[in-house]
């Protein structure tokens, strides 16, 4: 289930593009016509009949050519140590179907990008290069060896920090692959509503919302049985779910209190939820919103009043509208 659901997502333009852009850091990516991407069948048969049926192969134009993009989406608990051949094997299979289907329209074979997205806990240890999968052999014989290197995304290596900083879909992916909360998980999907609001952008969104769903939310009790079709949803499913755990962590603090003093334990569940809202304000606008956030946040010690700043970390769309809002609700609670 998990990889047919990464493979919908990858089967969408918009994924392929911020791939590219997000996460190759070459500077011929820019030279990608992106206007040209289009998917092409990934079946391709070997000589003793077994199917490839579970990668995801785009093409786009780079400058007067064609460039193949394997994107190869590994799911497994252990890291495949001869990857590297395994991707040698699915090239040669792709440019024999180009050639068996008469699909080559020029007298070279086109350039191919293999990519192997890892989503393992175990971080990926196995060599990205052929080369060192070999024995050393002398010189004369190294150009008779053969070539091949994949690019490596390993999911659970690239810190909050490394992941694109603007509109991308699959950092919004990996963000979600790592959240620990549903609170960051919310952020995320709030972000994701703002970035899918074209009407084309319909099925992608669905297909956002069930990915969610069956990878992310998996096991979780609180999620309802019934699919959620739409990623308003799943939205407004977690923004009720996040604001009963706030109401939780209050209700705690206050049963905390009786016994060790109302004042500290409330004190504590509303330092629980300003730590909720700067993990989501981080998420949606980065560090340096969730920076600025935080003295403000400690301003205000009335329970409602960090409610409605929960509800524009998930209702504003810029980090300056939200600090603008925070800041001027905090001088207000000053100023009484």
């Amino acid at each position: 289930m998990h990889d047919a659901s990464y493979k919908l997502l990858f089967s969408h333009a918009e994924m392929v593009e911020d791939l590219l852009r997000g996460f190759v850091p070459h500077a011929w990516v820019q030279a990608l016509d992106f206007s040209t991407l289009e998917k092409v069948n990934a079946s391709y048969v070997t000589d003793d009949l077994r199917d490839r049926h579970d990668d995801v192969v785009w093409r786009v134009r780079f400058q007067e050519h064609w460039l193949y993009v394997y994107l190869l989406l590994e799911f497994q608990s252990t890291v495949d140590r001869f990857m590297a051949v395994r991707i040698l094997s699915y090239t040669g299979l792709l440019y024999q179907d180009l050639i068996r289907s008469q699909s080559l329209h020029e007298e070279r074979l086109p350039p191919v990008l293999p990519i192997v997205l890892y989503n393992g806990d175990p971080r990926w240890k196995a060599a990205v290069e052929l080369s060192e999968l070999l024995h050393p052999v002398p010189q004369e014989l190294q150009a008779y060896q053969p070539q091949q290197r994949y690019l490596l995304l390993d999911e659970g290596a690239y810190p909050e920090s490394s992941l694109p900083p603007v509109r991308n879909l699959v950092a919004a992916v990996f963000r979600l692959e790592n959240s620990r909360s549903a609170e960051n998980v919310l952020a995320v999907v709030t972000a994701l509503l703002d970035w899918l609001q074209e009407p084309q952008q319909a099925r992608l969104r669905r297909v956002f919302s069930v990915w969610i769903q069956r990878v992310i939310l998996a096991g979780n009790n609180d999620i309802p049985r019934e699919p959620l079709i739409e990623l308003e949803e799943v939205h407004t499913m977690l923004a009720q779910r996040v604001q009963q755990w706030q109401q939780a962590w209050r209700a705690e603090g206050l049963a905390e209190g009786r016994m060790e003093g109302r004042t500290e334990g409330l004190a504590e569940g509303l330092q629980n939820e300003r730590s909720a809202f700067l993990r989501q304000a981080h998420l949606r606008f980065g560090a340096e919103t969730a920076t600025a956030l935080a003295p403000l946040l400690e301003r205000v010690t009335n329970p409602e009043q960090l409610t409605q700043i929960g509800e524009w970390i998930i209702l504003c769309t810029t980090g300056a509208d939200l600090l603008e809002r925070t800041r001027t609700l905090a001088d207000r609670h000053r100023s009484k």
